[in-house]
């Protein structure tokens, strides 16, 4: 059965906790591609990415006694730096388990507002399977990062935000895939707004981090050896007992799109020497697949092409070495 997603109450919790990120128009990549490309500022956001959202829904729809027990998840860093950082201001008990590989940017950020952080696992998966034990053991919620109705329709206020700022809905618009979570948001929100346009969204997978577009090629969910990649954010699998964002992939979803190593690189570069922008190489994703031209809209298509930048914590020895 379909998840339904209450867009209406997680937009006021992320609005009490989030930012609302600027619209930004790329005059370059809009003269490139012949129409006007806006980009979404994640990589401003308050904790530095997107994922601020989905713990801010999630967080706020518990009630009292699973406040009281706490929350437990897993991430490569972002998702976990979000939920310290709602639950610190709500005043939740949490426990944040990351793999051994997380970027020590993100780490800090977790330990920064005050939860506790469980280094463990050689993968994300081994990580996520410790976190599980644990939120069973101790009687806390868990909290996924991309497999919750809440985390999911948090996410998706981004589209709600993008067709304000804009004034109407977007011809397409670009989003990075990991576990479904941010574009699949997007596309059930667009497709809850409704309206006259017709809007393309397209999840844009690392070719080294494709697992949840290996599990819709498979018709289940899958898993995969994880590789090393820039895009460490959207590492990890998607749970084979995946209820949520896998269907909502499949069924939302139709455009997929990846990129390489070296155009993520190339697209990391362009934000800070042409935007002044700080991208991490998950957040890039979108753009990467603009710039290489392994996305263009249909030539007998107008309107907008709107691209998220998801996310900007990234280490500098990282953004250095992907700048030399």
């Amino acid at each position: 059965m379909a998840a339904t997603f209450d867009f209406a109450q997680a937009a006021q919790a992320v609005a009490d906790v989030a930012r609302r990120t600027p619209l930004l128009r790329d005059d370059a990549l809009s003269e490139r591609v012949g129409r006007p490309v806006w980009l979404k500022a994640e990589c401003l956001q308050i904790t530095g990415s997107f994922k601020l959202r989905g713990a801010a829904a999630k967080l706020s729809a518990l009630d009292g006694d699973e406040r009281r027990r706490g929350v437990v998840a897993c991430s490569s860093g972002n998702h976990g730096r979000a939920i310290s950082y709602v639950a610190e201001r709500l005043e939740i008990p949490a426990t944040v388990y990351v793999p051994e590989w997380v970027d020590p940017v993100k780490l800090e950020g977790i330990r920064a507002r005050g939860a506790d952080a469980v280094v463990t696992g050689a993968t994300f998966d081994e990580s996520e399977a410790a976190a599980f034990i644990f939120a069973t053991e101790s009687g806390r919620t868990y909290v996924s990062a991309y497999d919750d109705p809440w985390v999911i329709a948090g996410q998706g206020t981004i589209a709600m935000e993008v067709v304000d700022q804009l004034g109407e809905t977007p011809a397409a618009v670009l989003a990075p895939l990991s576990g479904g979570g941010l574009i699949g948001g997007i596309a059930a929100a667009l497709h809850e707004l409704g309206g006259p346009r017709y809007c393309r969204t397209v999840a844009v997978s690392a070719e080294a981090a494709a697992v949840m577009l290996a599990s819709i090629r498979a018709g289940a969910p899958v898993e995969l050896p994880e590789e090393e990649t820039l895009a460490s954010a959207l590492a990890g699998g998607i749970g084979l007992d995946n209820r949520h964002s896998f269907q909502l992939i499949r069924d939302r979803i139709a455009e997929h799109v990846t990129v390489s190593e070296a155009q993520i690189g190339e697209a990391m570069r362009y934000c800070v020497s042409s935007l002044r922008l700080v991208v991490e190489g998950g957040g890039a994703v979108a753009i990467a697949a603009l710039l290489s031209d392994a996305w263009g809209p249909p030539p007998d298509e107008d309107g907008p092409v709107v691209v998220v930048l998801s996310g900007g914590n990234v280490a500098a020895s990282a953004l250095a070495s992907v700048l030399s």
